[in-house]
């Protein structure tokens, strides 16, 4: 283990059934892809972000109390989990990205790829689509409060409704199944114009991982 580096259906219900529509990230201008190795990420993971965005109706942000309570009565390990999952999406940097794809034979799309991880990493069964998942039951995080296993949440098809998901690795880094063009599954940076303007929120999902699981990481 690593160690802490860090549609026949209506086209409309369809849309509503997934998490990254075909209007996400592929159909904006992405920055290019630069070097984001496996090698040369994982000495990328220690938070260090800028300022946060709100999503819907203002929601207050966890406080350190809040966040440690989650902890109060349990060996909680976040850390552990964290690198086991991104340990896991690190190996799959280049599988291709799949509208609907949950899987490593199939191919991802963003919350496919989240869900993935979580369910195989830290038994966490998240929601299958973005539009459910950002509103689970987990601590929302101030962006200069990031750690790594947070899930990060856009707004990519301009609409101010959350289209895309990705995992956040520290140093203002994330991972993602991002669009065909792109490549699937990759790393890019939160800091990017483009990242940081259809950014909305981030939440700690890793919160909500079974005792078990965490106890055994």
């Amino acid at each position: 283990m690593l160690k802490r580096f860090a549609p026949l259906v209506p086209l409309a219900l369809v849309t509503l059934l997934f998490g990254c529509a075909a209007q996400g990230p592929a159909s904006h201008s992405e920055p290019q892809p630069q070097d984001h190795s496996p090698i040369a990420a994982q000495s990328a993971f220690k938070a260090k972000a800028s300022s946060s965005s709100v999503f819907g109706e203002p929601e207050e942000l966890a406080t350190e109390d809040d966040l440690q309570s989650f902890s109060s009565s349990k060996p909680y390990q976040l850390p552990a989990l964290a690198d086991s999952i991104l340990e896991r999406g690190m190996s799959l940097i280049g599988t291709r990205y799949r509208f609907g794809g949950t899987s490593e034979k199939s191919g991802f799309d963003c919350s496919g790829f989240i869900g993935y991880l979580f369910r195989e990493e830290a038994g966490v069964t998240l929601p299958r689509s973005t539009r459910e998942m950002i509103n689970v039951d987990a601590p929302k995080v101030a962006r200069n409060k990031l750690k790594p296993g947070d899930l990060l949440f856009f707004s990519t098809n301009g609409r101010g409704r959350v289209s895309h998901a990705g995992i956040y690795l520290g140093d203002n880094q994330f991972i993602h199944s991002s669009s065909r063009r792109s490549g699937g599954v990759r790393i890019d940076s939160l800091g990017d114009r483009y990242w940081s303007k259809t950014f909305i929120e981030a939440k700690r999902a890793l919160a909500m991982a079974p005792t078990t699981n965490i106890a055994r990481n």
